[in-house]
């Protein structure tokens, strides 16, 4: 019984986005393991800016400060 837990920054994942982060790694589980679909649990925590950091800082604050995880 696979369980994946995907943490991201609440800010704006759509629910067609979770729903598409639950079936690729879902997919994924399936065709590289060989596990049951049905038996495979994808949890997705959504983190307040405020509780997470890296860099000794707040996302919060590195977000006010024009730092953004968006691809390039």
């Amino acid at each position: 019984m696979p369980y994946v837990k995907i943490e991201v920054t609440r800010e704006g994942v759509t629910r067609q986005q979770k729903q598409d982060l639950i079936k690729g790694i879902t997919n994924l589980i399936t065709d590289v393991l060989n596990k049951d679909p049905q038996l495979t649990h994808v949890v997705i925590l959504e983190i307040d800016l405020d509780d997470w950091g890296y860099a000794g800082e707040q996302v919060s604050v590195l977000r006010k400060k024009g730092i953004i995880a968006d691809k390039k």
